[in-house]
């Protein structure tokens, strides 16, 4: 009797009904996956073509906040047809969908708590696009790290740092955000002067280099303010200048204004002091000593 069903089964792996089968099923997969690429490739372009620069005006959206949703649809629309064409090739290869339903409803119980991170990210995902918190191209500083968002996901979040590395942040990770590219920057600069320089003329002098600064500079926004003196040290007192920036602009600005006013002031005869150092070397600090008795 073995030896007749196994006979049968070889007869039926050689004949034409199983081999027909196979080139049937194996038809139907190669035509859900060419359909879903086609699917994810017009859909792309679709998104693409929507959010192009012809079609910004009418969307009426900040142009970072654009490529966020784009992203993030052009995601949604991959995992959906990539989901739905499994399930297709499930089906072409006559495995019961509902059974399968019924055993991950089952096992979704087992491995919930497991997963309990993965739901975490993905809500705090939503929140993070639908409350506009920071979007693409924004210079930010979250879960310690600081640099220029490259992408939002439902899942994580990527920030190019100013050095170059990428980094790969899970969105549940995310409790504080600090946007940088939201309103403008503010760039404080302390200048030390020497206690021999009037504070008054000083104070004219940098004026009127501030005034020539915003033409030179576009990123600052308007002429910087002196707020006068902001301390006194042993050596020099020391003036506070606060300019306004355009948004992540305010350490260039900060930059700038040193170098313009150390570079005034330097034709102008004034000098910054250096800290100033007295070193003696131990055979003179003796003979100093024996002096002095």
């Amino acid at each position: 009797m073995f030896k007749t069903s196994l006979k049968n089964w070889f007869e039926y792996l050689i004949g034409p009904e199983f081999w027909s089968a196979i080139s049937q099923t194996t038809l139907k997969i190669i035509l859900i996956i060419v359909m879903a690429w086609l699917v994810i490739k017009i859909g792309k372009k679709i998104i693409n073509h929507i959010f192009n620069r012809k079609f910004r005006s009418t969307l009426n959206l900040p142009e970072n906040r654009e490529e966020t949703i784009r992203i993030l649809l052009q995601s949604i629309l991959k995992y959906s047809v990539s989901f739905i064409a499994i399930v297709m090739i499930l089906e072409s290869m006559n495995i019961r969908i509902s059974a399968l339903l019924a055993g991950a409803g089952i096992a979704g119980l087992a491995i919930g708590f497991g997963a309990q991170s993965l739901v975490k990210d993905i809500i705090s995902g939503f929140f993070i696009i639908f409350e506009k918190q920071f979007s693409v191209d924004d210079y930010v500083f979250i879960a310690d790290v600081e640099g220029t968002v490259e992408e939002i996901g439902l899942r994580t979040t990527k920030v190019k740092g100013w050095t170059g590395e990428l980094n790969v942040i899970p969105n549940g990770n995310i409790t504080q955000v600090i946007n940088y590219s939201v309103h403008n920057g503010l760039s404080v600069v302390d200048i030390h002067l020497p206690h021999e320089t009037d504070i008054e003329t000083i104070e004219e002098h940098i004026n009127n280099i501030l005034l020539e600064i915003p033409s030179k500079y576009k990123f600052i926004v308007d002429t910087p303010v002196i707020h006068g003196v902001q301390n006194l040290e042993y050596s020099t007192y020391v003036i506070r200048i606060i300019a306004n920036t355009a948004p992540v602009y305010q350490w260039a600005g900060e930059r700038a204004i040193r170098k313009e006013v150390q570079d005034q002031l330097y034709k102008e005869g004034i000098n910054i002091p250096l800290q100033k150092f007295v070193v003696y070397s131990k055979d003179k600090f003796k003979n100093v000593t024996n002096d002095m008795m």
